[in-house]
């Protein structure tokens, strides 16, 4: 049985400032859970019903349905908690130059980050930059998102314009302006820069793009939403490189 202690406080990881202070995020939905298993993550602490069928090497604190509900971040609990230890690498000063990299310059919608994790992982992209004024990364929302991405593609948390300005690899920024996507040489090596839902790229990532590219608009539609824009460009890249080194 938990503490009133003990339900307080994993109550209160549904706030950014508390998982910063716990150093801990939190997962609930069963599929993440078991793609962090099958990653090699090691929980901080893992709570389960019995109606929760555990996985090899899992050991859960097992907790009833009403307390589950107590100390769940959603309105339809599910049948396992997982707490894990927040880990956030450095970007090491070499890591742009090499590969194809998804740069997300102030995406604040956690489902569109979670998106964008999922569409780096399908399209083997070597890692993830995030701006800091991106959703957190270690949000739920984010997380379910990703449907399992999360576990793993290759995130970074990094002052982008900064991080670009010595990438080493050509800098893509995504915009209406930009040249047809499609007709881009192979590139091996290239950044890939999402610019936030509602301004675009940052003026200050601006200074630092290297080329503009667009998908080209063949109907009426305003603009394309930003997982969807990243999927097509993120497509392109990854065949022409594979491509090349057939």
């Amino acid at each position: 049985m938990l503490t009133k202690t003990q339900l307080s406080r994993l109550r209160a990881l549904r706030e950014k400032k508390n998982r910063e202070t716990e150093g801990l995020y939190v997962v609930e939905n069963p599929k993440v859970v078991a793609e962090l298993l099958a990653a090699g993550t090691v929980f901080a602490e893992l709570y389960a019903t019995s109606a929760w069928a555990a996985s090899a090497g899992a050991r859960p604190v097992e907790i009833t349905p009403d307390e589950m509900a107590r100390i769940s971040h959603f309105p339809t609990p599910s049948d396992v908690f997982a707490a894990v230890r927040i880990v956030r690498a450095t970007l090491p000063a070499e890591e742009l130059a090499h590969g194809l990299t998804l740069a997300l310059d102030g995406i604040q919608d956690p489902g569109n980050v979670g998106t964008l994790l999922r569409v780096a992982d399908w399209f083997a992209f070597d890692r993830v930059v995030l701006s800091p004024d991106c959703a957190d990364l270690f949000s739920q929302k984010v997380i379910n998102a990703s449907m399992g991405s999360f576990a793993r593609v290759k995130t970074f948390t990094a002052d982008l314009p900064a991080a670009l300005a010595t990438a080493g690899a050509p800098v893509l920024g995504c915009d209406l302006g930009g040249e047809d996507v499609h007709t881009l040489p192979t590139l091996r090596d290239a950044v890939v820069v999402i610019g936030s839902e509602g301004r675009g790229l940052s003026e200050a990532v601006r200074k630092v793009v290297t080329r503009y590219v667009t998908i080209p608009r063949y109907g009426a539609a305003e603009s394309l939403n930003a997982g969807v824009a990243a999927a097509i460009v993120c497509d392109t890249l990854r065949r022409a490189a594979n491509a090349r080194r057939v």
